[in-house]
C-alpha cells in the first residue's frame, strides 16, 4: 500500500535516493529513520534500501565502503554516512540472532517483510508531488496508535532473532507504547530464547530502557513477559521477598520506584535498580543484614555477564556497597571529611542521589529526609573548606619527604605521607607547605 506523503529528509539523503532512481534502480529510505521522521524526531542514522547490487552502488558513489555480507554499502554524502543496502531476504537463523542465508531480491515488499515490527517496516521515497510512503503492514497506523506489533507471525520473528523481544520492550518503554497482545503472547511463549543472547546485546537494550523517562515500565514489562526470569533471575526473585515499606510491599517494587527516582544517568540508574539485589540472600527475621555487601557481589556478577565496562561496574558496585551509610547530627567536621574520603569526592553526588531515591522508594518522610539533607549541606561546606580528600591532594609529596629527611624511597615515605594526610583530615588548615614540613619531621621522629 502506497500513499502520498511529504517527509522531512536531509538533502544529502534525498540525493542518494535520487541518484539511484535516476540510474533506473528502485530506492527508498527505510526502517527506523522513517518511523522517527513520522514522529517528528530527527533520526540519528539514515538507511536506504535499493534494488541495486553492492557493486552497482559502489559504481555510483565513489565515496563508499562495502560494509558487510548483508549487502550494505556505507555512502558518505554531505553531513551523513548513509547505509545503502540491497533488497534482501534471510533464512536459517541457527543461533536465533543472525541469518545463515542471505539472498538478494528484486522486491521491496519481501525486504520489508523480514523486518521486526510494523513501524520499522515502512519505506519512503521523494517524488515530484512531495513523497511516497510504502506501508504494507500498516506501520503508520500502529505508530499513531502507539502499538508495537510484529511483522507477520510474531513467533516466527522471535525465533529468527531473539533480540527482537527485548527491542519490543525497549520501544514500548522509550516511545511510551503498548505491545500488541498477540506479539506479547509470542514473547512469553519464546522468552527462554533470550538465554541465547550475548551480554553485549542485552546491555545495549537495557541501557536504553534504563535511560527512558520511566525505566520501571520496561523492567516490569520484562518481568511480566517472562524475560527477566531468564536474563536476571537475581532481580526476578526479589518479587518474592516481602518488605515493610510505605509504598512497596516487596523488594522488586521498591527497586522499581527507586530506579524511577534516580537521575537519568546510567550509573545511578543501574545502582538504583540493583541496590537491594542482595536482600533475598540475606533475608532473616525481617532483616537484611549486610545486604549491601552481598548486593555488591551479585551486581558485579550480573554486570560482568552483560559485558559492562570495568569502570561502570566499579562505579555502580561502589554506590551499592556504600548506600546504607548512617549519619548522626553530632558528627564532627573531621567525621564528615572522613566520610567524604571513604566514599570518594567524585562519587558523593551520585551516592546522595541514590540515597534520596532509596528513601522515596521506601516512602520515607521527615525527619530522616531532613537528616540526609543536613549531611548533604555539611558535605558541601566541607568540600568548599577543605583542599585534601586524598593523599594526592596534599601540597607535599614523597619527594618532599625524602628531601626533608634525607632518606631514599621506601615504606617509610608512604607511612609518613599517610600520617600527614590523617593530620590534614583533622585540620584542613594544615595543608600549607610551611606548616606540613615541620609535621613531616615530627612524624619521622616517632617511628612506627
Amino acid at each position: 500500500m502506497a500513499t502520498s506523503l511529504a517527509l522531512a529528509v536531509p538533502q544529502d539523503v534525498e540525493r542518494v535516493v535520487d541518484t539511484l532512481i535516476a540510474n533506473r534502480f528502485e530506492a527508498f529510505v527505510v526502517g527506523g529513520c522513517v518511523r522517527d521522521a513520522l514522529r517528528g524526531v530527527d533520526p540519528q542514522d539514515w538507511d536506504v534500501a535499493t534494488s541495486a547490487k553492492p557493486d552497482e552502488i559502489q559504481t555510483l558513489f565513489k565515496r563508499s565502503l562495502y560494509a558487510n555480507r548483508f549487502g550494505t554499502v556505507v555512502v558518505s554524502s554531505g553531513a551523513h554516512e548513509i547505509e545503502v543496502t540491497t533488497y534482501r531476504v534471510e533464512a536459517d537463523y541457527a543461533d536465533h540472532r543472525r541469518p545463515e542465508e542471505v539472498a538478494f531480491t528484486e522486491s521491496l515488499h519481501e525486504d520489508l517483510a523480514r523486518r521486526d515490527f510494523t513501524m520499522n517496516a515502512m519505506a519512503w521515497r521523494p517524488t515530484p508531488q512531495g513523497g511516497e510512503l510504502v506501508d504494507p503492514f500498516d506501520g503508520r497506523a500502529d505508530l499513531e496508535a502507539k502499538t508495537v506489533r510484529a511483522v507477520g507471525d510474531p513467533g516466527e520473528r522471535f525465533v529468527e532473532d531473539a533480540l527482537r523481544m527485548l527491542r519490543a520492550v525497549r520501544f514500548a518503554t522509550v516511545l511510551r507504547m503498548r505491545i500488541d497482545p498477540r506479539t506479547a503472547d509470542a514473547i512469553g511463549a519464546h522468552a527462554a530464547l533470550a538465554a541465547t543472547l550475548s551480554g553485549e546485546r542485552i546491555q545495549q537494550e537495557l541501557n536504553k530502557i534504563l535511560l527512558a523517562e520511566r525505566p520501571s515500565t520496561g523492567i516490569r514489562m520484562l518481568s511480566d513477559l517472562g524475560l527477566l526470569a531468564v536474563l536476571c533471575p537475581e532481580l526476578e526473585i526479589c518479587k518474592s521477598i516481602p518488605q515493610d515499606k510505605a509504598v512497596a510491599q516487596d523488594v522488586f517494587e521498591h527497586s522499581l520506584i527507586t530506579v524511577d527516582a534516580t537521575p537519568a544517568l546510567l550509573v545511578p540508574r543501574l545502582a538504583g535498580l540493583f541496590h537491594d539485589v542482595g536482600k533475598p540472600e540475606t533475608f532473616a527475621d525481617g532483616h537484611f543484614h549486610q545486604h549491601e555487601f552481598v548486593g555488591e557481589s551479585i551486581t558485579r556478577r550480573i554486570l560482568g555477564r552483560w559485558k559492562y565496562p570495568k569502570d561502570t561496574v566499579t562505579a555502580v558496585t561502589h554506590l551499592i556497597r556504600n548506600h546504607m551509610f548512617w549519619y548522626q547530627a553530632d558528627w564532627t567536621g573531621s567525621a564528615v571529611r572522613r566520610f567524604i574520603r571513604k566514599v570518594g569526592l567524585d562519587v558523593i553526588p551520585d551516592l546522595f542521589a541514590l540515597r534520596r531515591a532509596d528513601n522515596i522508594g521506601s516512602g520515607i518522610r521527615a525527619p530522616r529526609m531532613y537528616a540526609l539533607e543536613d549531611l548533604w549541606t555539611r558535605v558541601q561546606e566541607e568540600i568548599e573548606r577543605s583542599t585534601a580528600f586524598s593523599p594526592s591532594d596534599l601540597v607535599v609529596d614523597g619527594n618532599d619527604v625524602m628531601r626533608e629527611l634525607g632518606i631514599g624511597p621506601g615504606p617509610e615515605v608512604g607511612r609518613i605521607i599517610a600520617a600527614v594526610f590523617e593530620r590534614v583530615l583533622d585540620d584542613p588548615d594544615l595543608n600549607a607547605r610551611e606548616r606540613l614540613l615541620p609535621v613531616i619531621r615530627e612524624i619521622a621522629a616517632k617511628p612506627g
